[in-house]
């Protein structure tokens, strides 16, 4: 076994929460899940002085209006002295899983408690029944350490086409990469349609996944009442669930206090090489469409680190938003076709609480290599339009080097074909990537993604049923349409 240093990281504690209460007035808040997973962490680790012992306490932002909940959650768990950290959305989650592990490594803290938590099914059933989901009222505190995306998610020409809700972005950009990889739309829906089965097959199994029932590969791929289209090729079988009640907590820190309070080494979990890219570009900007470089050297850089191929790790949790996220991904790492992408259920049957997700599949992660600790674990980052992407390997046992952590933004800034996007524009333009948005249950709006002759890129949008009717039917990337007034039109 390789040696570990007294302040290498370790991951000692760990605990899903889940709720599923229909009486609104009985279901806890966010803040009060997050409480809960943290002292179920402690348990789990065996030792409550943890709590107390913490350093730091990070949070994600969530849907929920708290102001600072790191502070609110130090008091319950008796962590005075604890500084309060926030992630605005659009910071990615494993960012504060790797800040914990940099404090701690630098000596800076011993005890680094990262919690997560939504109660969106809390609110839907409450607005079923007429009421309100109360939850603690705090907005005059503000946390010690606000962490902040440093650019934009989308641009104003994107949002005049129509596009808003992330569904439409993904659908637009997995358009792209199934055009370069030469499938056509239907072996494209096949494929999705049998990854996300299988992953309900997986959720069905897991305890801490919302969902309990396997969904057959048709009944995802088609439009029906019951799973609408939302951006064509996806339907709601394809999308993040986020009405859900979960929360999650990681409890890190350092090897030299996890045996001290005599943690059990069988509880110890070490994290092996993570790496991530910070550059944010807005989607249509982007000159590969469908590719996506952050990924590529994330990919590389961890298994660089560690000394292992893709094709190696049988435990794998891929990002799941959306499809493309999953298939941009494999793409990227090039891993060999087989075997399982996710130990969840992936985020659409595990379930899919907005800023939180990493910690759930964590948690799961941790419980697996803790029952086979000779194998490495990998759990993916996203956050945004795939605006920014995360690796990070997990095992039983320490890396020979200890605990590798890279920045590969630079790379992935220098890599990244950044094109110029006009408004008002008006000539010919080729398709790029392109949806159809759908309305209820009829199309609404198709949205492309055009390059222009000069090198530039514009979006623009068609609401004629027929050319809609077209683009559902046949493979539209490369089409040549005439474009004026954010709108445009194409002669067959």
């Amino acid at each position: 076994m390789a040696e570990f240093t007294p302040d290498t990281p370790v991951l000692v504690g760990v605990a899903a929460v889940q709720q599923k209460i229909a009486d609104f007035h009985q279901a806890l808040e966010p803040l009060a899940l997050m409480e809960q997973a943290l002292h179920d962490a402690a348990a789990d680790a065996g030792n409550a002085a943890l709590l107390a012992r913490a350093g730091e306490i990070l949070v994600p932002k969530g849907i929920w209006g708290y102001s600072d909940p790191g502070r609110v959650l130090a008091s319950a768990v008796a962590a005075s002295q604890a500084v309060s950290v926030l992630a605005e959305i659009g910071v990615s989650q494993q960012t504060l899983i790797s800040r914990a592990c940099q404090r701690i490594a630098s000596g800076e803290i011993e005890v680094a408690l990262v919690v997560g938590g939504e109660a969106k099914y809390r609110s839907l059933c409450a607005s079923k029944a007429g009421g309100e989901a109360l939850e603690t009222a705090q907005s005059d505190s503000e946390p010690d350490v606000m962490l902040l995306p440093d650019a934009e998610l989308w641009s104003e020409v994107e949002s005049a086409a129509g596009l808003g809700m992330p569904v439409g972005y993904y659908a637009i950009m997995d358009s792209a990469l199934r055009y370069k990889q030469g499938l056509s739309p239907d072996e494209h829906r096949d494929q999705m349609a049998a990854m996300y089965a299988r992953f309900s097959e997986v959720a069905a199994s897991n305890p801490d996944a919302w969902s309990e029932q396997e969904v057959d590969a048709k009944t995802i791929r088609e439009h029906s009442s019951a799973n609408r289209m939302l951006a064509f090729p996806y339907t709601k079988l394809h999308n993040s669930q986020w009405n859900v009640d979960q929360s999650a907590a990681l409890i890190l820190c350092s090897a030299a206090v996890a045996q001290e309070l005599g943690i059990a080494r069988s509880k110890w979990i070490f994290p092996r090489a993570t790496a991530e890219s910070n550059f944010m570009s807005v989607v249509a900007s982007r000159g590969d469409l469908g590719g996506c470089a952050g990924f590529q050297q994330a990919g590389q850089a961890v298994m660089a680190a560690a000394g292992i191929s893709f094709d190696a790790i049988r435990l794998r949790e891929l990002y799941s938003c959306f499809p493309y996220a999953v298939r941009s991904q494999l793409h990227e790492f090039a891993m060999t076709p087989g075997g399982d992408v996710s130990v969840t259920g992936g985020m659409t049957f595990a379930g899919g609480p907005l800023n939180n997700f990493v910690f759930q599949a964590t948690v799961k992660m941790a419980q697996l290599l803790r029952s086979q600790p000779n194998e490495v674990g990998l759990v993916t980052t996203v956050s945004g339009m795939l605006t920014k992407q995360a690796c990070a390997l997990w095992s039983a046992q320490p890396g020979a080097d200890g605990w590798s952590y890279s920045d590969v933004s630079a790379q992935v800034r220098a890599t990244t074909d950044v094109r110029e996007i006009v408004a008002d524009y008006q000539g010919d333009g080729r398709v790029v990537g392109y949806t159809v948005l759908y309305q209820g249950d009829d199309p609404w709006r198709a949205v492309a993604v055009f390059d222009l002759p000069g090198g530039q890129r514009t979006v623009a949008y068609s609401e004629n049923a027929q050319l809609m009717q077209s683009m559902l039917e046949q493979e539209f990337c490369d089409q040549a349409c005439s474009v004026a007034g954010g709108r445009f039109n194409w002669e067959q």
